[in-house]
């Protein structure tokens, strides 16, 4: 397994051993903004490590995962731009 350096809830540096994994199930969050717009948000995880040694209050290893956000809106006709000619 890879390691790299991380910045931990400490705020120290730490190594942490990057882990492979797969999609189990990803999820879309919707949100209705106040004009109409229906703001759908999915994080998807690029990368996953384990800080070695780092541990929570319930004794479970502290995780840091790398995200990227997918985005998408379905916006009212009034809000939408024109058809071009």
């Amino acid at each position: 397994m890879n390691k790299r350096k991380v910045h931990g809830p400490d705020g120290k540096e730490h190594e942490a051993t990057v882990l492979e994994f797969q999609n189990a199930r990803e999820h879309w969050n919707e949100y209705l903004l106040d004009d109409g717009t229906i703001l759908k948000l999915k994080p998807v995880a690029t990368e996953v490590m384990r800080i070695d040694g780092v541990f929570d209050a319930q004794g479970q290893p502290v995780y840091v995962v790398m995200t990227t956000n997918i985005v998408t809106a379905n916006a009212p006709e009034h809000l939408r731009r024109g058809e071009k000619p």
